[in-house]
């Protein structure tokens, strides 16, 4: 074995971390949060994200993981006895319900067998005619399955309903996938720090439309944190209403200042290329993809060969070349394993991984033709390169 083993992340979250903004962060643990020098990056930062959104409404941060902002998108929307429609298809899905059920609200729920999309039709049908409904709420990227969900068509319909907002947990279809927030409807749409953004876990954002807003001000569900209004009225003035992760906000102006000049759709490019990659390199070691339609770009879900925990796999990588990838969650834990293409990767980090699946594989028993899944990648990679 070598003497070094450098650990890489391959998860989805958390991803590796953009250089530039690491420094920024380390750098900035002195900066007061009721001054005018964080005013201006807090201000300058929530202008930026407008640009990662590619969103004119108003986005706001919170000190909090994802899951901070979509309790938020729930208790700033509803009042007692208003009910919601869910579409589920994976474990982050089945978290609207469980939100729901701390606040008490009723919710109608459309799922789908794990590795499929949301039936958006059946989303459709019960809008039209088992409402009212306060708001929907979907994942554009299943992260648990690699799924990518059909926002679009979803916020077409919920457009027909005044009082009904869309809700979309985005966190990891941020910078990894085309969202039209104004012009597909998406009502409330939340990110996270550890993702496409490329620094570490800790921040939430929630991009909020007017027609949000106006139901937002009727909404009687009890909220203290994340009070969405509290905070519109905060940040327009580049405070928060609590103390702010100023190290991490400070990061994240300096990764979205990043991806401007990288350009926001030169990132999702490089998602879908890796993940078109990754598509290719599975199916050159003969892997079979969990996502059975729609695979998400965010990342990729494979199933383990058959007889083999996938468990195995994950172990291996880490242990033989401190590559971290992430295993099946709940039902699905020894069955797959997915590979991350959000954020700080690029084609390289890809050619290695594929490179140290073969030889984890070949040492857990699994006949491999080496070089045939790097060759896939390779080929998809010159496919779209001049």
């Amino acid at each position: 074995m070598p003497g070094i083993i450098k650990e890489r992340l391959f998860t989805p979250g958390p991803t590796p971390l953009l250089m530039d903004a690491q420094i920024s962060t380390l750098a900035a643990g002195n900066v007061h949060h009721r001054t005018e020098a964080f005013r201006k990056i807090m201000s300058e930062t929530l202008t930026l994200l407008k640009y990662y959104y590619d969103t004119q409404n108003d986005v706001l941060i919170f000190a909090s993981s994802g899951t901070g902002a979509m309790e938020g998108s729930l208790s700033n929307l509803l009042s007692p006895g208003e009910r919601i429609l869910v579409g589920t298809a994976g474990k982050f899905g089945e978290r609207w319900l469980g939100l729901a059920k701390a606040y008490g609200i009723e919710a109608v729920i459309v799922e789908s067998p794990y590795g499929q999309p949301v039936n958006i039709e059946a989303l459709k049908e019960k809008l039209a005619n088992e409402g009212p409904f306060r708001a929907v709420y979907i994942q554009a990227t299943e992260t648990s399955t690699a799924v990518m969900n059909n926002v679009r068509a979803l916020g077409e319909a919920v457009k027909a309903y005044p009082e009904t907002a869309l809700v979309v947990d985005a966190i990891t279809g941020l910078g990894t996938s085309d969202l039209r927030v104004e012009e597909w409807g998406l009502d409330i749409v939340i990110g996270g720090s550890q993702k496409a953004a490329m620094i570490p876990p800790g921040l939430a954002f929630v991009s909020v439309s007017e027609k949000a807003w106006g139901l937002i001000a009727n909404s009687k569900l009890p909220r203290f944190y994340f009070d969405f209004a509290k905070e519109r009225k905060n940040q327009a003035k580049g405070e928060t209403a609590y103390t702010p992760a100023t190290t991490l906000v400070i990061g994240l102006h300096a990764a979205l200042e990043y991806i401007k000049k990288l350009g926001r759709e030169n990132l999702i490019a490089n998602a879908a290329l890796l993940a078109e990659a990754s598509r290719a390199g599975a199916a050159a070691l003969g892997l079979k993809l969990f996502a059975q339609s729609s695979p998400a770009n965010a990342a990729t879900a494979i199933h383990a060969p058959e007889g083999m925990d996938s468990g195995a796999i994950v172990k291996e990588l880490r242990t033989r070349f401190g590559a971290i990838i992430a295993n099946g969650q709940g039902s699905m834990k020894g069955q797959i394993f997915r590979l991350a293409h959000l954020g700080y990767y690029d084609i390289a980090d890809l050619f290695a991984i594929f490179a140290a699946l073969e030889i984890a594989l070949q040492k857990l028993g699994q006949k491999v033709e080496l070089g045939s899944s790097v060759r896939a990648v390779q080929e998809v990679y010159l496919s779209h390169v001049k």
